[in-house]
């Protein structure tokens, strides 16, 4: 229970920038076919990945776990300098392995002393199973097995989602599986990490303590990059290959992950389960002859075009109460330029998928007034997404304003209150006719004749000269 609570804290505090690593796909059509089960070819200019083949099919990493491991290594190291004394017991479990012939080693010894940065160059270089099983005991704080834990745990934040480790090493596990697509986003974040880059590119590395006792013949100690691309005056040189990984896997055949710029572009390479050996039976390097099959269409075929021009019509909406044309016609908002196939011809890219923010207008319209989006398509995948705006102005006719105007008051909410409130004042002043007639009407009957001569009392009648009232 503690690790998924672990893994979802993870993945809460990634969700900001896991768009970071998500790569857009447009599979355009390989004129060579390759051997390798799985393959991604991504531009890392743009982050685009131009060709997969089972890109989702899970399989088995070997060696190219070192990539996390080396992720791991360096975002929790504080000091790469640190010295570690190497202690076989460490590894020498790996001895009884299922498959011992998948080992790698980098001629590192029980005893010798070497600093974090010299074993993570081991590692990506030769896949040294001595330096990737010491790195993962040092900064696992002395548990190979925490370690582990924390390779998941950032697999989890990275969102790769169908990759599980079980070692650092890439000794072959049923249940350490991966895929092209997730070792591309991997690949492409562990770019990002301070020094992976360097550690990973470097063609030789002599280790910075010289350990003479075990290795006198100091000309001799060095560690050189397992990619064949990188050999200078090799079979399989190729300009402008770099690094990253390779792996051999007696049971899920060879893989690579292989970066290459030229001309400046550049681009990645992801391969998985090769073959050992061709129809024949012979050895064979096919992660490596696929990457430059690979390379080699990249550079040749793929170039910078405008996809969208910022003068394109690409509709018209209506608009109402306009002085002439009731419509307007839209364009881009600015030029949509794709690194594009030159196999593949332009017109064949739909830009149907229009959406307006209004159906209709009202004039006036401004000229380069945001009115809607179009989305560019080919194959069914989306190429990307453009606002469009007005071509041109269109003003607005003061005739058809005001009969829409007079039109649109009687229909108005404003037009129906001042109706309520006439009815109610209506009512009000013929309630107040009424009442005021039934006062009025009230106050003219006669009076009753006991009220029509006012009493005079008797001291009255005696300064008038009149006798009492009693004795009248």
């Amino acid at each position: 229970m503690k690790r998924v609570l672990s893994l979802l804290s993870a993945l809460i505090i990634a969700l900001p920038f896991l768009g970071t690593f998500r790569a857009e796909a447009v599979n355009f059509p390989l004129n060579t076919s390759i051997m390798s089960e799985s393959a991604v070819l991504l531009n890392l200019d743009t982050n685009t990945v131009i060709h997969q083949k089972n890109s989702d099919r899970r399989q088995a990493p070997g060696p190219l776990v070192n990539i996390m491991t080396a992720v791991v290594c360096l975002e929790n190291c504080k000091n790469l300098s640190q010295q570690v004394t190497i202690d076989e017991e460490v590894y020498d479990y790996l001895y009884n392995t299922q498959y011992p012939e998948d080992l790698r080693t980098g001629f590192i010894v029980d005893g010798d002393v070497l600093s974090i940065n010299d074993l993570l160059y081991a590692m990506m270089l030769t896949s040294s199973y001595e330096a990737a099983e010491t790195i993962a005991y040092t900064i696992g704080d002395k548990s190979a097995s925490k370690f582990v834990e924390m390779m998941n745990e950032k697999a989890a934040e990275l969102g790769l989602m169908d990759t599980n480790f079980t070692n650092a090493t890439g000794v072959y596990d049923k249940e350490q599986y991966t895929t092209a697509d997730d070792l591309a986003k991997l690949t492409v974040y562990a770019l990002g990490v301070p020094g992976f880059e360097k550690i990973a590119t470097t063609y030789t590395y002599t280790p910075s303590i010289p350990n003479a006792k075990n290795h006198p013949d100091q000309e001799e100690w060095y560690w050189t990059h397992s990619n064949v691309m990188m050999e200078p005056d090799g079979d399989y040189n190729f300009s402008g290959a770099k690094g990253i990984k390779t792996a051999n896997l007696e049971v899920a055949g060879r893989n690579s992950v292989i970066m290459a710029s030229r001309d400046g572009n550049k681009y990645l390479s992801v391969l998985l389960k090769s073959p050992l050996n061709d129809e024949r039976g012979e050895i064979t390097f096919y992660h490596i002859t696929d990457a430059m099959t690979l390379f080699k269409w990249a550079f040749n075929h793929f170039s910078y075009q405008v996809i969208l021009a910022d003068t394109a019509e690409v509709g018209e909406l209506p608009v109402e109460l306009a002085e002439g044309n009731d419509y307007v016609l839209v364009r881009p908002k600015e030029e949509f330029t794709l690194l594009w196939y030159d196999g593949v011809d332009i017109s064949t890219i739909s830009r149907d998928k229009v959406v307006w923010y209004k159906n209709t207008l009202q004039a006036p319209v401004a000229k380069g007034q945001p009115l809607g989006t179009v989305t560019l398509e080919y194959s069914g995948e989306e190429l990307g997404t453009v606002e469009i705006v007005a071509v041109n102005n269109v003003e607005r006719s003061t005739s058809k304003y005001n009969i829409y105007a007079a039109k649109m008051f009687t229909k108005s909410r404003w037009f129906h209150k001042a109706l309520l409130i006439s009815f109610l004042l209506c009512a009000i002043y013929i309630i107040l006719c009424i009442y005021s007639y039934i006062v009025f009407k009230s106050k003219s009957k006669p009076m009753k004749p006991i009220y029509a001569v006012p009493k005079v009392d008797d001291k009255a009648r005696r300064r008038r000269g009149l006798p009492p009232e009693d004795e009248e």
